[in-house]
């Protein structure tokens, strides 16, 4: 199955064009640009390298999140948009799975964060690919305590690792590992090779971004309802 892959989720902006057998193309950027800007003539491009159109793909896997709710939003509007136009199934990849992905191998626990602002981090983690610990936004203390007992090795990845670098640190000390930059954020082949591995193409109309916590505007109309009621 040939599979466009969208990912907005986090500060990368990324896209591929893949099977079971090959990354036909791939596109990632971290830049000024709003993934707005980036996302659709990233599509462009992947389509144009691998030599295929819209027409050749069979599905549209796309990060759901969690991740910057704008950023999760874009990728999901447009995975819908592009899938109703084509007549595509989507499939929903899950972040912080892909981002664990995309660390490469590791004997140990892998623990994908997210920096989810408000002092937390989206976190799971994972050994050999199987999930340890369910997503979750906690502060980065809650987290490090739930992965503690999970292992005595840990490889940290993720856009949540750098402004945690030495209170990880300090906490697990030389059970902590950390990704270098390279391969410390999500990669869409990544989350493709989820979407291949284990399917579950939804209809595009059911396709929805997998938040954690409300949007801040969600919070905000909740308070400023209750404030009006007194």
């Amino acid at each position: 199955m040939t599979i466009l892959v969208l990912d907005t989720s986090g500060p990368v902006c990324g896209t591929a064009v893949m099977d079971a057998e090959k990354v036909y193309s791939e596109f990632t950027a971290q830049n000024r640009h709003t993934h707005s800007a980036s996302l659709m003539p990233m599509v462009e491009q992947a389509l144009e390298a691998a030599g295929k159109q819209m027409s050749d793909m069979e599905a549209v896997a796309v990060v759901t999140g969690p991740g910057s709710f704008t950023g999760v939003r874009i990728g999901v509007a447009t995975a819908k948009g592009l899938a109703m136009g084509a007549g595509l199934k989507c499939i929903p990849v899950d972040a912080l799975e892909a981002i664990a992905r995309s660390a490469g191998p590791f004997d140990g626990v892998v623990c994908p964060i997210q920096d989810a602002r408000a002092g937390q981090v989206y976190g799971a983690a994972f050994r050999a690919g199987e999930r340890l610990m369910e997503n979750a936004a906690l502060s980065l203390e809650e987290y490090l305590e739930r992965v503690r007992p999970l292992g005595d090795r840990f490889l940290f990845a993720g856009d949540g690792v750098e402004p945690s670098l030495d209170r990880i640190r300090e906490a697990l000390g030389a059970a902590a590992e950390i990704t270098p930059p390279c391969f410390r954020f999500l990669r869409p082949s990544a989350a493709g090779w989820i979407a291949l591995e284990k399917g579950g193409p939804v209809d595009f109309f059911a396709l929805d971004a997998a938040y954690l916590r409300p949007p801040n505007a969600q919070k905000n109309k909740k308070l400023l309802e209750a404030m009006a009621h007194g």
